[in-house]
């Protein structure tokens, strides 16, 4: 009997944190892949590591695209090549705002950015 409620305790305190923390994080209104604010930890973690991974990555990516291209343009990928070994990379590393998860504008913070300055004009 001992030995059953030994072998049930880890997987039921597991459980029990699992679910607390499930429901507290729940219980926050604030999204965390919300990219209309990143946060000043997200923002350095981009800039210090995520940015230089990425121009490495379309770096190396645009020497492999050459390295691959005698051997994709024949058989017509090389538009699929160039995409995932060149554009997906450098899209990620210089299309994006710093801590962004999502690449592209973001035209939420823009909006609210021009609102504020309206308030004090």
């Amino acid at each position: 009997m001992a030995l059953t409620l030994k072998k049930l305790a880890s997987p039921l305190l597991a459980a029990c944190l699992l679910v607390t923390s499930a429901t507290a994080s729940a219980a926050v209104d604030d999204n965390p892949w919300d990219d209309s604010h990143p946060s000043a930890l997200a923002m350095t973690t981009d800039l210090v590591i995520l940015r230089p991974l990425g121009t490495v990555a379309t770096l190396l990516g645009s020497v492999m695209w050459v390295v691959a291209a005698p051997f994709t343009l024949p058989t017509g990928s090389g538009t699929e090549a160039y995409d995932v070994l060149m554009k997906e990379p450098a899209i990620y590393t210089f299309y994006r705002c710093l801590g962004c998860t999502r690449p592209g504008y973001n035209h939420s913070a823009g909006e609210e950015q021009a609102v504020e300055e309206a308030r004090y004009e």
